[in-house]
C-alpha cells in the first residue's frame, strides 16, 4: 500500500474530527461514538486499499488460467514459448493484464524465460499464482514438458476456482446468518445493560430499604459502577478516568461486545474463504457495528 495524498487527506480530517469532537461534544453523549467516527474516517484509504487488493488478487486468479489456456494453445500451435506469451499478451486478463504485458516485454528483451516467469509470479504477489508458476519451473527442470505441466496446473486451479465457488455460494446463508446473530446479541447486550441491570439494582435497593431499616449493603444492593464520566482535562486524569470507565458496566459490556465482533468476524472470514486473513474486513465491519451500537445506546437509553 502506498502512502498517497488522499491518504494524508483522510488522516488530517480524522485528526479535525477529533479535535472537534474533543473540544465541542466532552460533555455530551455522542463524545465516544465521535471518537471512532475520528478514527474511521483516518483509516477509511487505508481500508479502501485493504479491500480494493482483495478484489484484485481475486480478478488475477480468476483470469490466470486463460492466460495459461492461451499460452498453451500457441505453444501447442507451433509456437515457441516465448512467441506464445508474446502471442497470449495481447488479450484483456482485467487486472492480471499489466502483469502479462511486463512479462511479454521481459521476454522481448531477452530475459531468461524462467526469470522472467518467476519475476511474473512474484510481481502479482498472489499465493495460488507463484505456487503454479513454481511447480511448472521445478517440473521443467526435471525433464517435465512446460506446455503439459501449465495445462495439468490451469485444470488443476480451474478445479480449485469452481470448489471454491461452490464453497462460496453454500456458505453465503451461513455469513448472512452469522450477521443476523451477531444483531440479536447486540440487542440482547442492549438490553441488559440499559434495562436489566437498572431493575436490578432498583430490586436491590429496595429489598435492603426493607430490610436493614433504610441501610443498603453492597451485598444486597445490585451497585455495579455503571456510568463514569471521562475526564480529558489532563493526560494523568485522562487515563485514571479512562480505566475506570472500563472496568464499570459500560467499559465491561463494550469490551464484550469488540471481543465477540473481533472473533466472529474472523470466523466467517474462515468458512466464507477458506482463509482467515480475510476475515479481517469482517471483524473491523462487526466491531464498529458494536461500537456505535453499544455507546449510542449507552448514551441515550439513560
Amino acid at each position: 500500500m502506498k502512502f498517497e495524498l488522499r491518504h494524508k487527506f483522510a488522516l488530517t480530517a480524522g485528526i479535525v474530527f477529533l479535535i472537534v469532537d474533543i473540544l465541542m461534544l466532552k460533555k455530551t453523549p455522542m463524545f465516544i461514538p465521535f471518537i471512532i467516527i475520528a478514527l474511521t474516517i483516518g483509516w477509511s484509504q487505508f481500508w479502501l486499499d485493504f479491500f480494493l487488493e482483495n478484489q484484485k488478487q481475486k480478478e488475477i486468479e480468476e483470469n490466470f488460467p486463460e492466460f495459461v489456456r492461451n499460452f498453451v494453445n500457441a505453444v501447442n500451435s507451433g509456437m515457441s514459448p516465448s512467441a506464445a506469451i508474446i502471442h497470449a499478451s495481447k488479450e484483456d486478463y482485467g487486472a492480471l493484464s499489466p502483469y502479462v504485458r511486463r512479462l511479454s516485454y521481459q521476454i522481448d528483451w531477452a530475459v531468461p524465460f524462467h526469470k522472467a516467469f518467476k519475476l511474473f509470479a512474484d510481481s502479482t504477489r498472489n499465493a495460488l499464482i507463484k505456487k503454479a508458476v513454481s511447480t511448472v519451473i521445478e517440473a521443467e527442470n526435471y525433464g517435465g514438458n512446460i506446455e503439459d505441466v501449465l495445462e495439468s496446473v490451469t485444470n488443476s486451479l480451474i478445479e480449485v476456482k469452481k470448489l471454491k465457488a461452490e464453497r462460496s455460494a453454500s456458505i453465503h446463508a451461513q455469513v448472512l446468518q452469522s450477521y443476523i446473530i451477531f444483531i440479536v446479541f447486540l440487542g440482547i447486550v442492549v438490553a441488559i445493560q440499559n434495562f436489566l441491570i437498572p431493575y436490578m439494582k432498583g430490586i436491590g435497593s429496595s429489598s435492603a430499604l426493607g430490610l436493614f431499616g433504610g441501610k443498603t449493603t453492597s451485598a444486597i444492593a445490585f451497585n455495579l459502577p455503571q456510568k463514569v464520566p471521562i475526564d480529558i482535562s489532563s493526560l494523568p486524569a485522562f487515563a485514571s478516568s479512562f480505566s475506570a470507565w472500563l472496568t464499570s458496566v459500560n467499559g465491561v459490556f463494550l469490551m464484550l461486545s469488540l471481543i465477540q465482533g473481533l472473533f466472529a468476524g474472523l470466523v466467517i472470514g474462515k468458512l466464507a474463504e477458506g482463509d482467515i486473513r480475510y476475515g479481517v474486513r469482517h471483524s473491523i465491519i462487526l466491531t464498529t457495528m458494536a461500537f456505535f451500537i453499544i455507546t449510542l445506546s449507552q448514551g441515550f437509553l439513560k
